[in-house]
């Protein structure tokens, strides 16, 4: 059984008076790639920012290698755990090199030079998501598929032990979708992310988180989370199920013009 990187359990997080999550538990094996599935506001996106300690939960244990994260500082922390946000931030004046340079910071002393091997890290994660060309461009410049990469790259010289994306494929085309999610697979590190396409996620993630209403609906292999009930009971819609030819896991398909009779679904916008 692979080592656990990640273990979340019992967690809960409520706001005036209003749960946001709910008991929520589960575990990130060394090197997989978890889907966080669901309708929007399922509570996908705090989900996440209480593993990177952007909220505190009400209650519950986040743990990174058995350590729990309030023990962390904001360094260490840091140097275990990589985020790339689901709106693409604004750096103006800063070209691509110097955006992923800053990955350098938590391993750097507030006055460190960067070195020579500093520098070659940087090319190498350049190199990697396939931005070498645009390394003196200004980030602004970029496309919406170059930032997503050069925001990984940023998180490939920060050396973490696991990767978090909110919605990382947002806004992008679907070649551009496919790019990033298969940059992110081939990286080797522990990755959790929340992906709004299920058939992305099916295709990519070694297992799948799906919530509703700030809930824990279903955990385990896409094959187990992904069935036509629990679809049409979470996201109000009807679809069929097959196996994709290429990878074996689910290829859903929908159904169009009616909603599924056992629910209505409501508006989780």
């Amino acid at each position: 059984m692979s080592e656990s990187v990640l273990d979340v359990n019992h967690l809960f997080w409520q706001v005036d008076n209003k749960m946001i999550l709910a008991d929520i538990h589960f575990s990130l094996p060394k090197g997989q790639m978890l889907g966080l599935i669901g309708p929007n506001g399922a509570g996908k996106s705090s989900l996440l920012r209480c593993l990177y300690r952007y909220i505190v939960p009400t209650s519950g244990d986040i743990a990174i290698f058995s350590k729990p994260i309030s023990e962390f500082s904001s360094k260490l922390l840091a140097q275990n755990i990589a985020v790339v946000q689901q709106d693409t931030p604004h750096y103006f004046d800063m070209t691509t090199e110097q955006l992923v340079t800053m990955g350098l910071t938590p391993h750097k002393g507030l006055f460190d030079p960067n070195t020579v091997q500093d520098r070659e890290r940087v090319l190498s994660a350049l190199a990697k998501v396939g931005l070498q060309q645009q390394a003196l461009q200004q980030y602004e410049l970029l496309s919406g598929g170059e930032k997503q990469r050069a925001l990984i790259a940023r998180a490939i010289v920060q050396q973490p032990h696991i990767l978090i994306l909110d919605e990382p494929t947002n806004h992008l085309d679907i070649r551009y979708q496919i790019q990033i999610l298969e940059l992110v697979k081939s990286l080797g590190i522990s990755v959790i992310a929340s992906i709004h396409d299920l058939n992305l996620a099916s295709a990519m993630c070694d297992k799948l988180l799906l919530l509703d209403h700030g809930q824990l609906i279903a955990k385990g292999t896409p094959t187990e989370v992904l069935t036509e009930r629990q679809i049409s009971d979470v996201f109000g819609v009807c679809c069929d199920i097959n196996v994709h030819p290429q990878h074996a896991k689910p290829l859903i398909s929908y159904f169009y013009g009616y909603q599924p009779s056992h629910k209505v679904g409501p508006d989780h916008d």
